[in-house]
């Protein structure tokens, strides 16, 4: 828990206690449904919950701004974020139905409630969003085809809507058509070497009416 209050030391006592709680249901969720490795569960803050929060560190959402996580497993990078930004609305997505479960099991216990799930495909799923956030479920090509026509026109925020996805090593040849794409490595923000090659990648997406 240290290492998420040394690189976002500005949590409300509710965060705090929101992040601490989030261990012990994934922990005990796990043993239920296996939706994290036992590995990564005794890493979760920084393996999960600090490479989420990468996001933050790039794109500060808005108060009412609509944030879609696609493929989000077990509510990452998606829960997180909205632990950070309260007044954000996320919709989660996942296709794998005992993910989902997880997610509102958790979410229910932690209190949130700008948080909504759905398990389907995300070609199925109406409705547009500022932003479409994951963590690399797949090539940049087919995710961009995944989500066509759920990104707004009108862009409020400092980057174009788009796509931040959570991606990592060599990304030269998967984004060479999209010349549009930045990378953020996170090498930038956090110390660790588990962040040694992962990045944020801010695409953004023209809309198509």
């Amino acid at each position: 828990m240290d290492i998420i209050t040394k690189y976002f030391p500005n949590l409300t006592e509710e965060q705090q206690s929101q992040f601490m709680l989030l261990k012990d249901l994934y922990k005990d969720w796990n043993l239920k449904i296996n939706v994290v490795s036992r590995k990564d569960i005794d890493e979760i803050y920084m393996r999960h919950v600090l490479h989420s929060l990468g996001i933050a560190k790039v794109m500060e959402f808005k108060a009412g701004a609509q944030v879609l996580d696609v493929g989000t497993g077990g509510g990452f990078p998606g829960v997180p974020l909205a632990i950070l930004f309260p007044e954000t609305q996320f919709h989660l997505v996942d296709s794998i139905g005992k993910k989902i479960k997880v997610v509102d099991e958790v979410v229910a216990g932690l209190g949130i409630t700008n948080v909504k799930t759905t398990n389907d495909r995300v070609e199925n799923v109406p409705g547009q969003y500022d932003f479409v956030v994951s963590r690399a479920v797949a090539q940049m090509e087919t995710f961009v085809r995944w989500i066509k026509g759920h990104v707004k026109k009108k862009s409020e925020h400092e980057l174009k809507n788009g796509i931040l996805y959570l991606k990592g090593g060599d990304l030269t040849e998967e984004l060479a058509k999209y010349t549009t794409a930045q990378i953020y490595n996170l090498t930038d923000y956090y110390t660790e070497d588990f962040f040694e090659t992962k990045k944020v990648v801010h695409l953004p997406i023209k809309y198509k009416g």
